[in-house]
């Protein structure tokens, strides 16, 4: 790849930052004389006590990014993805040229244009109008520029009846609207988005959306992080995944994100089964609880990863501080972003499990002949109830199984998440 068509080159890019140093004071002269004089008393004092002279005050420093490497064609739109700390704020800091790197390098070709914190330079003394332009020219806007989107940007932002009034007096919604549609109007060649979707309505974040891909569309380079893995897919064709300032992987959105998702699941959920007793993100009626969830392959093999189509089995572990004649139990299967997708639930077969007087403890178990999901990651959520009641306990996003790309379908290939969520065998024939 030759540098005519590159946007962005980053060569063993490292970012290093000093942490617990002591934030002095400004210091007259006769502070800083009268600090030498007593500096050897001080020492004398601390090395008397069995101190290291200095221990105290000793600075500590971290990486955000090291050996950081990677190319950006022109007009490629790339995600960077990575738990909070791995570094991405601070690689699109230093891309912006708001921070330099301590070692290595980042070229950028092309005029930036960054949505890394929205509203900054935002003056709430200013009306709308004013930190309008305040804010373009801060976005390396020129004047003429900002007179021919002015009526565009105030429409997007839907500021209209409010553009003369300081912003101190906008809500949040309002503020955050008017500077991202600022920042969106700038139409520079190469375009980095920090997170800022995390805020604004389910309406706005869609317009953000839209507006980023109108942008993409049109040949421009956008480097987008973002903890959204929907967005990222619909957007992005490809990947980089971060992890304590390094890159750990590289390549198709897809693969990416499954790369991203399945560390996050083995690091939060485990691998084939999790102990859910202190996890506080469930609801219920009470009177007991689930204690474990876990996953088995058709070989009885404890594992989360299951190939597309594969028969499987999951079960929960219950702890009941009650005596309940007839148990009703299920697993609620949804998508990342808790769209649901299947709920089976023995209820629905007319299956009640009939347990004995003072019997606290029941496994339920249910074998699930496979399911026809595109690969990636599914959330699993266990639930029960007595006969015709509200349900005892639901463990919200309590664990997670990863569909693999092999399986029983007769194509052993990647498939695609934007043909569908479900796909399915069928007999073909042609008159």
């Amino acid at each position: 790849m030759t540098t005519g068509n590159l946007a962005i080159q980053v060569c063993d890019l490292g970012k290093q930052y000093r942490i617990g140093a002591r934030q002095d004071k400004y210091a007259t002269l006769r502070d800083t004389l009268t600090d030498a004089f007593v500096a050897p008393f001080r020492r004398a004092r601390q090395l008397l006590r069995g101190q290291a002279y200095g221990a105290a005050g000793l600075e500590e420093t971290i990486w955000a990014l090291r050996n950081v490497s990677f190319e950006v064609s022109e007009g490629e739109v790339v995600a960077v993805i990575g738990h909070n700390g791995a570094g991405k704020s601070t690689l699109l800091k230093v891309l912006s040229r708001i921070t330099e790197p301590t070692e290595g390098y980042a070229d950028v070709y092309g005029r930036v244009g960054s949505l890394l914190e929205v509203g900054t330079g935002f003056h709430p003394e200013l009306t709308g109008r004013e930190n309008i332009y305040l804010n373009g020219a801060i976005l390396g806007m020129t004047r003429e520029e900002i007179d021919a989107k002015f009526d565009e940007m105030v429409a997007f932002a839907e500021t209209e009846k409010f553009i003369d009034t300081p912003v101190k007096h906008y809500s949040s919604g309002m503020h955050l609207r008017l500077a991202f549609s600022v920042a969106a109007h700038l139409e520079p060649e190469i375009l980095l988005v920090d997170e800022v979707l995390a805020v604004g309505d389910v309406k706005f974040q869609r317009k953000c959306l839209n507006k980023m891909s109108d942008v993409a569309s049109e040949g421009r380079t956008v480097l987008f992080v973002s903890h959204n893995m929907v967005a990222a897919r619909n957007l992005c064709e490809r990947g980089i995944v971060l992890e304590q300032g390094h890159v750990v992987f590289e390549g198709s959105i897809d693969n990416a994100i499954s790369f991203y998702t399945r560390g996050a699941a083995e690091q939060q959920h485990g691998i084939g089964v999790r102990d859910v007793r202190e996890t506080t993100s469930r609801s219920g009626i009470g009177g007991g609880r689930i204690v474990e969830i876990g996953c088995r392959d058709n070989e009885g093999n404890v594992t989360s990863m299951i190939g597309l189509g594969k028969p499987f089995e999951l079960w929960m572990d219950i702890e009941l501080e009650k005596n309940v004649r007839e148990l009703v139990g299920g697993f609620e299967i949804r998508t990342l972003d808790g769209t649901p997708l299947v709920n089976l639930r023995t209820d629905s077969q007319s299956i009640y499990f009939e347990l004995g007087p003072n019997q606290r403890r029941v496994r339920i178990i249910a074998r699930i002949p496979g399911l026809p999901f595109y690969p990636g990651l599914y959330m699993v959520e266990p639930w029960f109830c007595q006969r015709l009641g509200k349900r005892m306990d639901h463990v919200h996003r309590s664990f997670a199984i990863t569909l693999e790309s092999h399986g029983v379908f007769q194509s052993e290939r990647m498939y695609h998440r934007d043909k569908g969520l479900v796909m399915m065998d069928a007999d073909w024939q042609m008159e």
